[in-house]
C-alpha cells in the first residue's frame, strides 16, 4: 500500500461544495451556484515490523450561493454560517480592542 495518503487525497478530491450543497440547479430560469469553504487532510504511516495505519478528516462550511437570473448575478450569503463565524470574530475583536485601549491608557 505505497502512497496511501495520495490515494486518499485522490478519492476525496470531489468533496467540497457538492458535499455541502450539491450541484448547481436551474429553477424557473434562475441558476443557483452554491459556494462553500472546505478543507480536509489525511496522513498515513508504515512501520515494517509493526504494520501500517492512516487517518483523515475534514470540514465544509456552506457560505452562500450565487444567483443568476438573466444578466443579473448576485451573491446571497448563508446567514447561519455568517452568524456562526461572526460571533467568535466579534468576541475576539472586542477582547483585542479592550486590551489595546488598556495598554494605551498606561
Amino acid at each position: 500500500m505505497p502512497n496511501l495518503a495520495l490515494e486518499l487525497g485522490k478519492q476525496t478530491a470531489s468533496l467540497g461544495v457538492t458535499s455541502v450543497y450539491g450541484e448547481q440547479q436551474d429553477v424557473d430560469g434562475v441558476r443557483l451556484i452554491p459556494v462553500a469553504v472546505s478543507w480536509h487532510g489525511f496522513g498515513a504511516g508504515e512501520d515494517g515490523a509493526n504494520g501500517s495505519g492512516g487517518g483523515g478528516g475534514g470540514a465544509a462550511i456552506p457560505v452562500g450561493a450565487y444567483i443568476r437570473k438573466g444578466d443579473d448575478l448576485r451573491f446571497e450569503p448563508n446567514l447561519i454560517s455568517l452568524v456562526a463565524v461572526g460571533i467568535p470574530f466579534v468576541w475576539v475583536a472586542g477582547r483585542a480592542l479592550s486590551r489595546i485601549i488598556r495598554a494605551l491608557k498606561r
